[in-house]
């Protein structure tokens, strides 16, 4: 696979706490350097970061992040306040107690709601799914499919485990047309983000691969 359609499957990400706007400015320039499909970034650092990237990059946000358990209202309410600030896409994570506890009508409700508030921008969902059973990661593709999302998307990076070529081809198996796979989370190499790809994902949420290529840019190897 071309590198260049491997970069531009990335969502580049900075998600720490202890992220500053140093560090973001540097992710916002390699993103554009390298091209990138978005910067993802807290919400805090939204409106700053999308007016110094303007138009040459699309930037992301995450909601109800990481945990899940804020209630929709929150959910919404963020949202539209990253929307408000510029953010072109939206990653949020579902309740995963209301899928635990079998309220799949609930969660594809928030869903909903929270793709309302997007106004047309992309929603990526994520179900975290080092916290579910298989059974479970199935009735989530189902629940995507019919929520109006555009994604489902495997993990947080804050959890017990990140994204598994086992699930995303789980996920490529049993989500309906027109939702697309976003694999996140301890995507290390470039070969690891070529299989994501290959099993049907179209998105990776990582940092590393545009570390891999900095790297190899002051080695003189890329």
């Amino acid at each position: 696979m071309e590198l260049a359609k491997i970069v531009g499957t990335v969502d580049h990400t900075l998600l720490k706490q202890v992220a500053t706007w140093e560090q973001i400015k540097e992710l916002c320039d390699d993103a554009m350097r390298y091209q990138t499909a978005s910067v993802c970034i807290p919400a805090s650092y939204v409106k700053q970061a999308k007016e110094y990237v303007g138009s040459a990059m699309r930037v992301c946000t995450v909601i109800g992040f990481p945990n899940g358990y804020s209630t929709t209202a929150v959910k919404v309410f963020e949202t539209q306040d990253a929307v408000q600030n510029g953010a072109d896409e939206i990653d949020m994570v579902i309740n995963i107690g209301w899928v635990k506890d079998g309220l799949y009508g609930q969660v594809a409700e928030e869903i909903k709601e929270v793709k309302q508030a997007c106004g047309g921008r992309i929603l990526k969902v994520i179900v975290e799914t080092c916290l579910l059973t298989e059974e479970e990661k199935i009735r989530m593709c189902e629940v995507v499919t019919r929520s109006g999302a555009d994604f489902i998307k495997t993990s947080t990076g804050f959890s017990t485990g990140g994204a598994t070529f086992d699930d995303v081809a789980l996920f490529a198996k049993h989500i309906g047309p027109g939702i697309r796979i976003k694999a996140a989370g301890g995507i290390a190499s470039m070969e690891d983000a070529e299989r994501f790809l290959s099993l049907g994902a179209s998105r990776l949420g990582t940092s590393r691969i545009i570390q891999i290529l900095k790297n190899e840019d002051s080695s003189g190897q890329y």
